[in-house]
């Protein structure tokens, strides 16, 4: 372990990093799928080397905050025999590979794409040289899922789109969201190899950016996406069919990682199970692995939403899987408001947070769930500052933390923003909201929209289409008491 002066920006499972709360430790799963062997390990070292608790990423990592002390070696050789460590160490804190959850089981997907995720991550562990790579750079696979992860985002997404007239199935190459290429199955971990030996060159021949290693983002404001293109077919032994370049459009999120569906597997189903903030206790994890194990496959899948489902349980089960998972104190419902927020580190870990996000959204799902019942999924977003670590695009409800002066006194507040309009968070609803205040004013957005929203309109759809000061004025009448 690194001396604390020398803890890295992105933390791995042995190069933690250091957060105000404390070391704070990420475990890569790559495509976020978990067995109940790997599930009770990780219980038992969040038991042994942290406060008990862990939480779910938005890259569907795990994460273990206040380490407590160093990972051992005879820990770290246990891991890697389960699995759950890179086999190299240089290579770990390299953001984790994204799929869908509901990859190899999904009624809609077009191919599983877990044994493309498992090829990249085994390139990854024999090419220790692109540890001189960015550890944000991320790579994607979409397998044409129901459950996409089209619009979250990644450096590189190959997207599957159909077969080609050799009834191999084409993926769309997609660079920071914008297209250039369609490549064969077979030839995504060439051409992604080429993409990521690329991006190594122009490394070696820039300087770091404010002491960070640079983003591919920046290589594609140098080069342009064509010219990198171009040089990535130079180091390609085959031919690419080329696209012209242009944004695609990006699904509307849907829930259906959360609850319970039919799997491609006749006689399965899937649960997606609401994990607040992405919080799990060790106990919690420990009992979902027994779960799954007695009731279903022993699977258990992490989701970039912070959530994570049971996979192919029988049909025959689903109402015991279901009780079961209500007695550890968690539930499959997409209508609670602690189902779908979304919070950064807050001021409880991290410097540049203006407030205690964590602390202020799981307060206010509570208040709410006592005023309110919502009968279609609200996702609300908090941020600590105007960096939006947790959430990189507009959502129905976005709240960025603000400090603000009351008399003599500095208190925390948010600017409420909300819809998918206007980058990067929204249309602008309140300018300066007090932390005490913002439970008040997210309850008034609320019943605006239950009120006038048109039949299973989404609450963003619903703010789109308003005039902002049409819908300033409703949230105004009556001083903020609807007739």
């Amino acid at each position: 372990m690194l001396a604390l002066s020398e803890l890295p920006t992105c933390p791995g499972l042995f190069y933690g990093s250091r957060a105000r709360d404390g070391i704070l430790s990420r475990m890569r799963i790559p495509g976020g799928i978990l067995n109940a062997h790997q599930c009770r390990t990780i219980a038992d070292l969040v038991d042994r080397y942290s406060t008990g608790c862990l939480q779910v990423t938005n890259r569907a990592n795990l994460q273990i905050r206040d380490l407590n002390s160093p990972v051992s070696d005879e820990v770290w050789q246990d891991l890697l025999e389960l699995g759950l460590a890179s086999r190299r160490i240089e290579v770990d804190p390299i953001r984790n590979i994204m799929a869908s959850p509901t990859a190899g089981i999904d009624r809609q997907q077009l191919l599983d794409t877990r044994p493309l995720v498992k090829a990249w991550d085994d390139y990854l562990q024999t090419h220790p040289e692109l540890s001189e790579l960015s550890p944000k750079f991320s790579i994607g696979f979409d397998g044409g899922e129901l459950v996409s992860i089209r619009d979250l985002r990644n450096d590189i997404l190959l997207a599957a789109e159909g077969r080609s007239a050799k009834s191999e199935i084409v993926f769309r190459l997609h660079l920071n969201g914008e297209t250039g290429i369609l490549i064969q199955q077979s030839q995504c971990i060439s051409v992604l190899a080429a993409l990521a030996s690329t991006y190594l060159e122009y490394t070696k021949n820039r300087p770091r950016i404010d002491g960070k290693k640079p983003r591919l983002r920046h290589l594609l404001t140098d080069w342009g996406a064509e010219s990198y293109l171009e040089r990535v077919e130079r180091n390609l032994p085959f031919v690419v069919q080329r696209r012209s370049i242009a944004s695609f459009e990006k699904s509307i999120p849907n829930h259906q990682h959360l609850g319970i569906y039919p799997q491609q597997q006749s006689g399965f189903s899937y649960m997606g199970i609401a994990l607040p903030l992405g919080r799990l206790e060790s106990k919690q994890l420990r009992n979902l692995a027994n779960l799954a194990q007695n009731l279903a496959s022993g699977t258990l899948r992490l989701t970039p939403w912070q959530n994570l489902l049971i996979s192919d349980i029988p049909n025959s089960q689903l109402f015991e899987v279901k009780q079961q998972v209500a007695d550890l104190g968690l539930h499959s419902s997409a209508t609670r408001l602690d189902s779908c927020l979304v919070a950064c580190a807050g001021s409880s870990g991290c410097a540049s947070a203006a407030t205690d996000t964590q602390s202020h959204a799981l307060t206010m799902a509570r208040d709410l769930a006592q005023k309110l019942t919502i009968d279609l999924p609200i996702n609300i977003h908090f941020s600590g500052c105007e960096k939006s670590c947790a959430q990189h695009r507009p959502i129905d409800i976005t709240l960025v933390g603000i400090q603000m002066e009351r008399g003599d006194e500095a208190i925390e507040g948010y600017k409420i923003y909300a819809g998918r309009k206007d980058l990067p968070f929204g249309r602008p609803i309140f300018p300066a909201v007090s932390a005490a205040e913002m439970p008040g004013a997210i309850e008034r957005m609320l019943q605006v929209y239950q009120r006038f929203r048109e039949p299973l309109e989404s609450f963003g759809e619903f703010v789109d289409r308003q005039a902002i000061d049409q819908f300033q004025e409703l949230l105004n009448t009556e001083d903020g008491n609807l007739k």
